[in-house]
């Protein structure tokens, strides 16, 4: 399994990047998949996860602004960031599961990860 990740850069306040985890050979009835960030200095935190039925889970601190999805045909993982503040600067990646059930916000409940995609607000 490959999960390669795309769509950061640096960004201005305010503004609304979509990041995009292609995965391949990753072809699972039942699954999790996830984005996770890391700030410098910092744990990984869970930014949000979808399983293989849509249903979605978000970190506290995402407040509406972000949006999970993930297209099947494509075997892709998309997350739509919006009002973006400095805050939100870290690296950010996509991690995947082949267990299903409920999805947790945790590092440790995946198995497979990306290298990363950085995000910088300023």
């Amino acid at each position: 399994v490959q999960l390669v990740e795309s769509g950061g850069g640096l960004v201005q306040p305010g503004g609304s990047p979509r990041l995009s985890c292609a995965a391949s050979e990753f072809a699972y009835s039942r699954y999790c998949m996830a984005w996770f960030r890391q700030a410098p200095g910092k744990e990984h935190e869970g930014v949000a996860t979808i399983d293989n039925n849509r249903v979605t889970r978000y970190g506290d601190f995402v407040k509406g602004r972000f949006t999970i999805s993930h297209d099947a045909a494509k075997n892709t993982l998309y997350l739509q960031m919006s009002n973006l503040n400095p805050e939100d600067t870290a690296m950010y990646y996509c991690a995947a599961n082949h267990r299903g059930g409920y999805c947790f916000l945790t590092w440790n409940s995946y198995n497979f990860w990306g290298q990363g995609t950085q995000v910088t607000v300023s």
